[in-house]
């Protein structure tokens, strides 16, 4: 199952496809007892897909048996056992992905030219995932984090290794007349070439950075390196052998106290924006201005979702969910819009946008 989605595969995943593109999504659940109900579900919305894929008069039976086939591939492939929030298969003729989202997703089955993506925007933008390079002598390992977890990461050719045969690090890196490794020129091009693998993973996968080390070795790197320059520093030595928790361990304390400056920041920018009256708030507001691409900064609290429908194009007005023509998914809309329009997105803690009703922006002009 899918799970990191980078510019390019989201391109890749926009583009038009020979109708029709299948869009299934489902939301399922992380530990029982609800995770019972999560197979009967997933096969009920997928046997609904191909009862859309009978009764289409546009799609040929060669192309129907196609994506059915695709479609079967995808519910093998799915792992039930390592479920988070949300599922999404994509199915089309020749092709099929499984993508695993750590936020919740309305049911819903969709015929299409192309993949519906807004979910899978939303819930990156929710997890707000971020990089980690532990950084030792004789290794460099990379994780991929989010909001509640690290894993080990391979992209780029990570972990590099070094051969430790003509070295002692726990010796050379004592203090005193004994030099520190991190002086040695075969060690300093080795976290060079870390640094470089690193640039070229970040060029296809923007993220934050935090590096962790020695307080020498994050002193190597900024010398030698240029991605360093701009990461948030841990010193916290032995993560390049390290567990996945020892890490996670290691960075939350340090990325709670981003995140509250973080919220902080947002809240001072939505009070200054009300003072010069370029502030929205509500789903009504804040998507009728993220249609017109005015939103500069989006706040959004964690757990905000609501079910609406237009009124003559105009407003959104409630509606219940499975309601005709409802609009389950109309926060991801508005955070699927925004990013692409270039705005800020930030999820907050529920409670924390007060009378904004779980959603407030900052305008442009």
């Amino acid at each position: 199952m899918e799970h990191d989605l980078s510019p390019a595969t989201l391109a890749e995943l926009r583009r038009p496809r020979s109708y029709p593109a299948v869009s299934v999504l489902t939301p399922t659940h992380r530990r029982g007892p609800d995770n019972t109900q999560d197979p009967v579900r997933l096969r009920n919305v997928v046997a609904e897909a191909k009862k859309q894929l009978e009764a289409d008069p546009a799609v040929t039976r060669e192309r129907r048996n196609d994506v059915v086939r695709q479609l079967d591939q995808a519910l093998a492939e799915v792992d039930l056992s390592h479920a988070e929030d949300g599922l999404v298969i994509f199915a089309a003729p020749g092709e099929h992905q499984v993508w695993s989202l750590a936020r919740t997703v309305p049911e819903r089955v969709v015929l299409s030219d192309t993949f519906l993506t807004r979910n899978l925007v939303s819930a990156q933008a929710a997890e707000r995932p971020f990089w980690v390079l532990s950084a030792a002598a004789d290794r460099v390992t990379l994780w991929s984090g989010s909001i509640d977890r690290v894993t080990e990461d391979h992209t780029g050719g990570f972990p590099l290794t070094r051969s430790r045969e003509n070295f002692d690090a726990e010796r050379r890196e004592q203090i005193g007349n004994t030099p520190s490794i991190f002086r040695d020129e075969e060690t300093r091009h080795f976290l060079r070439e870390a640094d470089t693998a690193l640039s070229a993973v970040l060029r296809e996968h923007p993220r934050p950075v935090y590096i962790t080390g020695e307080p020498t070795a994050l002193s190597c790197l900024d010398e030698v390196g240029t991605v360093s320059k701009d990461a948030v520093h841990v010193p916290h030595g032995g993560l390049a052998h390290g567990t996945p928790d020892a890490v996670w361990q290691a960075l939350r304390p340090v990325i709670e106290a981003h995140d509250r400056q973080d919220i902080d920041t947002v809240s001072r920018e939505l009070v200054t924006a009300r003072g010069r009256k370029a502030f929205a708030a509500g789903v009504d507001e804040v998507w009728q201005n993220a249609s017109d691409g005015r939103i500069h900064l989006l706040a959004v609290e964690e757990n905000y979702r609501v079910t609406v429908r237009d009124d003559a194009g105009d407003h959104l007005v409630p509606a219940e969910s499975g309601d005709l023509d409802a609009r389950e998914d109309i926060v991801d809309e508005i955070v699927e819009r925004c990013l692409d329009t270039g705005a800020e997105v930030h999820f907050v803690p529920d409670g924390t946008l007060g009378d904004a009703q779980g959603i407030a922006g900052v305008l442009r002009y």
